[in-house]
């Protein structure tokens, strides 16, 4: 499963696009010459027509209604966070990573942290093989005694990001990825090397045929 290694040599190959240019719509397409107009008498003067009412754009950034974001760009904040650094394969990404969040909300309830959002993943690192990451709870403030072991405490990504939204089980993440790439190669978005899956339905206890991910990928 490479989708996310995908999404990265989308974002590279979208920095390179980005110094090419490309002729605009207007230039590919030019409008057809005017046909010349055959004579003819002169049409009677119509009626004036009354003022039409003037038309309301819709705003270019807000999403259709009852639609998913899909590129809608935001800005994160960073929040407190506990987690947990792992490494995985790609074949067992979604075990691995389900495994971590097991073992930070099994923290949180035993500390008495109150969750300020829902779980994450913060993929740092990504190549043919598999990848490095940071399962992660979003919490309203630090826990007073540090954790030890592996679980640690640090806070979120912040910066401008693009959002998408994913619907469906993890496998078919493959499909968002790919889409996510061939957006950024249109947009020529030039993207850091640093995504975040956010888990609106709670991997734990949701089938994984209907899962909801937001994707955030970081934009320069």
């Amino acid at each position: 499963m490479f989708l996310r290694l995908a999404l990265c040599i989308g974002m590279a190959a979208a920095a390179m696009a980005a110094a090419v240019p490309v002729p605009s719509w207007a230039q590919q397409n030019p409008p057809p010459a005017s046909a010349p107009k055959p004579d003819a008498a002169p049409a009677a003067p119509a009626a004036p027509a009354a003022p039409a009412a003037p038309a309301v754009a819709p705003s270019p950034s807000a999403p259709a209604e009852g639609r998913d974001p899909f590129g809608e760009e935001t800005m994160l904040t960073a929040k407190p966070i506990v987690y947990v650094k792992g490494t995985a394969n790609w074949d067992s990404a979604y075990e691995t990573i389900t495994n971590s969040l097991k073992s930070i909300k099994a923290y949180v309830d035993k500390e008495g942290l109150k969750a300020d959002g829902a779980p994450m993943t913060i993929f740092t690192s990504t190549d043919d093989t598999g990848f490095q990451f940071e399962a992660a709870m979003p919490i309203a403030e630090p826990p007073k005694n540090p954790p030890k072991g592996d679980i640690a405490v640090g806070t979120s990504p912040q910066g401008r990001a693009l959002e998408f939204v994913h619907r469906g089980s993890y496998d078919a993440m493959d499909n968002t990825y790919e889409a996510i790439t061939n957006y950024l190669d249109e947009k020529r978005l030039e993207a850091k090397d640093l995504f975040i899956e956010q888990y609106v339905t709670d991997p734990l206890s949701t089938d994984e045929d209907h899962l909801v991910v937001n994707v955030y990928v970081m934009i320069k």
